[in-house]
Formats: structure tokens, sequence, C-alpha cells
């Protein structure tokens, strides 16, 4: 793939490539965090000053909450809020989203045998390092995926491994006609984005579906999800993510929950004209709208998220398959756990100071772009200003001036978790029980619970990306397997 850059006067017509990153974000399993220091010269000039922009939203949400707690119009202003946001959530829980149908049922490709010979070419991305423990059982479950013969490739790109990794995959091409391997030097940079883009210009695919090295997919999954890419202008779709072994504990009952939640609001926000957003595992993109984009951003620690902004930021749509999911392992412990959300933080907060000028500049449309400035306030302006508006009430005697909006926020999420949880329950029960509805509500109550770890996640990775000097920092999460 060439070299791609983002020149000082970008263009507001077209969105020119990435370069490549010069530092490379793979881990390591034992150290198990590795933190990579990237010289802010070499970077391109979208990419810099990054620091001086969330310290500078951080002293603008910070001062703005106070002047808030100071002035006698700061309940009305947060009352107004509040009701701007209750009047886009109430168009997000009356949304009707789309059926979603498998091939045979498919309004695009009625169900002929003949003609599933016309699916377009599919190439099965999967960037691994040091996953012996999963390896086997992903390539099994991928290259046996139910899809004409010929138009599907499974790539497993080695990311110098230094465990069995490589002689597991020797043995598995020997098996697998369809599976591909590209093993990559100890010199290579890039982390999984590089893997990705250095692995692209070799596949076949007109639509290249990307996994995690622990994922786990219905045989059927390709003809569920690639006669969504009949639409257009559709760019990428990202099945539903569930957790492989949520009955663990409490911290992946709460990721259930928290998966099924995103998926609802995803669907529901792509009702309404917001935008659809990439989560990784299980993401499905057209080749043409990946190229368009110049392929995967080196210089972020999240190229789902980032590919998200860049996708619609070039015109295209994301959609969200419900219905079609790919199972994942949820990690299983609190440090875990906050390792990994504080990357998905601090990579979701990154985009918006790096696209900030294209969003403003309505670049994604008024629908999209409305959307995304309404979850920006909710995800990350809320729990940053959480602090300031905290100790404000405390040293005033009086409740939080941000209540109302917190309260909103919180009554959205129940709703949208209890959503989600009692139609996968549904799904599976396949006929009305009294359990299809109270189970969901016992997980909705403990997910909820489990949620408010995302205020102490967004807040401090906020204010850290403002104080600390520039750095890169990517935590691998362990695989352990959860058996066949």
């Amino acid at each position: 793939m060439p070299a791609n850059s983002w020149p000082e006067n970008d263009s507001y017509n077209e969105l020119d490539p990435l370069n490549s990153l010069f530092s490379d974000l793979s881990g390591d399993d034992e150290l198990e965090i590795e933190e990579v220091e990237t010289d802010p010269v070499f970077l391109p000039s979208r990419f810099q000053g990054r620091r001086k922009k969330a310290a500078l939203v951080l002293t603008v949400v910070w001062s703005g909450t106070i002047a808030l707690h100071l002035v006698s119009w700061g309940s009305i202003f947060i009352l107004g809020l509040t009701t701007i946001l209750g009047i886009h959530a109430l168009r997000i829980v009356f949304a009707r989203p789309g059926k979603e149908h498998l091939v045979g049922e498919s309004n695009f490709f009625p169900y002929q045998e003949e003609m599933l010979g016309d699916l377009p070419k599919v190439s099965v991305l999967v960037a691994a390092k040091n996953e012996e423990a999963v390896i086997a059982n992903l390539v099994k479950n991928l290259c046996s995926l139910k899809y004409p013969q010929g138009n599907y490739e499974v790539w497993i790109i080695d990311d110098n491994s230094n465990d069995t990794t490589p002689q597991l995959l020797a043995q598995l091409t020997e098996k697998y006609n369809n599976l591909k391997v590209l093993r990559r030097s100890a010199e290579a940079s890039g982390g999984k984005s590089g893997a990705l883009n250095q692995v692209l210009p070799l596949t076949q695919g007109e639509i290249i579906a990307v996994f995690d090295a622990d994922a786990i997919v219905s045989p059927d999954l390709l003809l569920r999800v690639i006669p969504l890419f009949a639409k257009e202008k559709l760019g990428a779709v990202q099945v539903r993510k569930a957790i492989a072994n949520a009955k663990e504990n409490f911290w992946t009952k709460g990721q259930m929950a928290e998966m099924a939640v995103d998926a609802v609001f995803q669907k529901r926000r792509i009702a309404i004209g917001g935008i659809g957003e990439l989560r990784g595992n299980g993401q499905f993109v057209r080749r043409e709208a990946l190229e368009c984009c110049g392929g995967w951003n080196e210089e972020t620690i999240t190229d789902d998220l980032d590919l998200t902004f860049r996708l619609h930021l070039n015109d295209w749509d994301i959609d969200c398959a419900f219905n079609s999911a790919v199972e994942e392992e949820g990690v299983t412990n609190a440090i875990a756990l906050w390792h990994q959300r504080n990357r998905w933080a601090e990579g979701g907060y990154q985009r918006y100071l790096d696209y900030w000028d294209l969003i403003l500049r309505n670049r994604m449309g008024r629908s999209k772009t409305w959307d995304l400035l309404m979850f920006l306030l909710i995800m990350y302006i809320l729990p940053t200003a959480a602090v300031p508006d905290l100790l404000m009430a405390i040293a005033r005697h009086r409740p939080p001036i941000l209540s109302p909006v917190s309260g909103l926020t919180v009554t959205m999420s129940m709703a949208g978790m209890f959503a989600g949880l009692k139609r996968i329950r549904q799904d599976k029960e396949k006929k009305f029980r009294v359990s299809s509805y109270f189970v969901p509500l016992l997980q909705t109550l403990r997910g909820i619970i489990y949620m408010f770890h995302w205020f102490v996640v967004m807040s401090s990775a906020t204010a850290r990306m403002s104080v600390r000097p520039k750095r890169l920092k990517w935590v691998k999460t362990l695989h352990q397997g959860t058996g066949d």
C-alpha cells in the first residue's frame, strides 16, 4: 500500500488518505502492557497537538461547569439542554429499524442456489499475535462458513508471534484450502492497523471482514451480512458483539449487557439518520470505501473508531446487524477492564480532536453531525463535567447541577439495555415466557450498576490526555479460549 499523508491545507471536498504509523503498537503477552512513545515531529499535522486540544476542551468544560453553579440562570440552561437531549432521546426510542434477513429470505437476494455465485467475494482478515490458545478453533470456524466455494478467503496475519502460533498456522494451512497466512517481521510497525494494511493488497475480496483472534461466529454469518451491501452507499456493517464467557462473573455479565445496549442504540441511531459505528471485531467494510479512506489509520489506538469517522466523512453509511453476532471473550477482572476501557475511551475521544474541523463543517450532513454531537455530549463531555459539578455541589451544599442530564442518560441506558437483552432472550427462546421479561430486567439492573464505571473511565481519560505528554499505550487482551 503506498504511503499517504494529510496535507496542511486539508481539502473540504475530499478526505486524503492516511500515512503510516512509525511506532509499533503491538503488545507482549508476558508484560501485557507496552508503552510506545511517538515523536510528534513525524506525525502528519492533523494528528499533532492532541494534548493541547484536549487541555483546551478540559478547561472549557470545567470552567463552564463551575460558571453554571455561580450564575442565576445555570439551572435553566441545564433544563434547556436536558430538553434538547430528551427530544433526541425520544426520537431514538420511537425509531423503528428495518428488519434483517438471511440470504434465503432477503429482498436483495431471493434464495436460489445458482444465484449464490453472484455474491461478492469476501476476504476475512484476522491480525494475530501470540494466540496459540484460540488460533485452531478460530481457523476451523472461519474456514467452514457457508458461502460459495472460491468466493471467500481467510487471511491470518501473524504479527511476529513468539509462541507456537506460527507452527499451528503452518499445520492448519495444510488442512484448509481457503486459509492464507502472512508472517510479519519483527521490524514491522503499526500494530493491528499496520498488519491489516500490509495484507490488504494481497486480498481479493470486494468486502473485507475483520475479526479478532477470539471470535466465534455462526456458519451462516456471511449469508446474513453480505446481502446488506446491496445498498449502494453502505460502506460498512458492524455485527452485534456478544460475550462468549458471559456467565463467568459480574464483569462478564456486565459486558454482555453493555454490548446489548450498544447494538440497540446503534440500530436506532441509524434509523433516525444518525451514524453507525464500527467495533473492531465483526466489522465488514466495502473495499472501495476502505481505499477511499486510505486504509486503517496507524496513528490511533482504536482503528475501528477512527475508521468510523473517516467513512462517514467520505459520505459512506455504516449499518449494524443485530441478528448476526460475533462472540468474543470478555475480560474477567476489574484491572483488565480498566486498561481496555481506558484505551477505548482515549481512542474514541482522540478522533473528535483529530477531525473536529471537518465535523463542524457539517461534512457528514446535518442529521449525522447532530447525532454525533449529542453522542459527544453524553459520552465524553458529561462525564468530564461531572467532576467539577460534584466538587461545586459539595462546596455549595446543593445537588449537582447536571443531575437532570445524568438522570436522562441513566434512564435511556436502562431502556435500551432492557430492550436489547429482552430481544436477545426472546430470539433464543422463540416463544413467550415470563422469564423473557423478568430475567432481562434483573440483567438490566446489574448492567446499569456495571456501566457506572464509564463515568470514571471517561473523566479520567479526558483529563489524562490533556496533561500527560503524548503517549500511545496499547494493552493486549490475553485470550484463553472458551472451549470448542
